[in-house]
């Protein structure tokens, strides 16, 4: 019987060398890629930028009683831990912004191809904002499968110091990274990275529409006549950022109270509940703990967060000769 092998690896090569259909599933290829490096660039800036400010925002949304503002939480957490305590949990916050932003930045671009057939529209340039905010809430389902294992092991390192206290461990204090990812596999298995994923998910697609709707509607108020959003330059890039990343933590901040609580507590009691909980003892006002140091880091880190994604993908582009 003779191997077809040799036969399909022919078909594919002529499939490849096609030059309608090949050329377009490597361009499809090839602009994914790029959409994942820019992601990952966007990524780095932002935890480069906001990481001692979000360190803030996990702590007092977890332990409100210690902390009532978000200047004594940054003056206690300086005088108890120094600066390092300020970047408790980088490097996870590190993987999990490359992790989220380089998936979620490709994704954008795939769903986004997907709206333009859904809106027959001729190209992704001629999307309306309220399109690629729902090309935004697609993308953030998949980018929620990396964020969430990565952010519980940040947010457990951020709060180390404060859960180790009241829960009479302080050996527990110091753990690493790397020690904190064993022990979580060790006490709840693989399934263990994923709790608070349901309340990942609350945050994130809803969040995400509001993010790239406010960035995209930002960026074409603001594009010059005559020009394309492309164009409209490093400082217009930023504030249209830090407008989509206002737009995100206005929406969701709750929910990332909630998911904040879970993934450091450890428990699975759903999301839902864990709301009626702290509505009840601790007030609804409880639900936004922290959003001061929230909103106060979310221009810069935005804002750097685009501005590298942009002009990566604006340079790899350039580079690869991808439209």
């Amino acid at each position: 019987m003779s191997n077809p092998l040799p036969t399909e690896l022919h078909d594919l090569q002529e499939l490849r060398d096609h030059p309608e259909i090949g050329g377009t599933v490597y361009k499809h290829y090839l602009a994914a890629a790029v959409d994942l490096v820019a992601g990952t660039a966007g990524g780095a800036a932002t935890v480069a930028v906001g990481q001692p400010l979000d360190t803030v925002k996990v702590k007092m949304q977890s332990f409100p009683e210690l902390y009532p503002s978000s200047v004594k939480c940054f003056q206690k957490t300086l005088s108890q831990d120094g600066v390092r305590g300020l970047y408790a949990g980088t490097i996870p916050a590190l993987v999990a912004n490359i992790a989220e932003n380089s998936v979620l930045f490709c994704a954008y671009g795939v769903c986004q191809k997907v709206v333009q057939k859904l809106v027959r529209k001729p190209n992704v340039q001629e999307l309306s904002p309220l399109d690629n905010a729902s090309a935004g809430f697609l993308a953030a389902f998949f980018s929620s499968l990396t964020l969430c294992p990565t952010e519980l092991v940040k947010c457990k390192l951020q709060s180390m110091r404060e859960s180790a206290h009241l829960n009479g461990a302080t050996s527990q204090a110091g753990i690493g990274t790397w020690q904190l990812t064993r022990q979580i596999y060790r006490q709840d298995g693989f399934l263990g990275f994923f709790k608070g994923f349901s309340a990942t998910l609350v945050r994130e697609m809803p969040g995400y529409f509001f993010f790239f709707g406010g960035y995209e509607g930002a960026r074409y108020l603001l594009t010059p006549p005559g020009k394309t959003k492309d164009e409209i330059g490093v400082a217009r890039t930023i504030v249209s950022g830090g407008i989509g990343g206002m737009c995100l933590w206005l929406s969701i901040f709750p929910a990332d109270v909630i998911k904040s609580r879970i993934q450091i507590s450890g428990s699975n009691e759903p999301a839902l509940s864990v709301a009626r909980t702290i509505i009840r003892t601790e007030g609804a006002l409880a639900l936004y703990n922290g959003l001061g140091p929230t909103l106060l880091r979310t221009f810069p880190a935005t804002g750097a967060l685009f501005l590298a994604y942009e002009y990566t993908r604006k340079t790899l582009n350039s580079a690869f000769g991808i439209e």
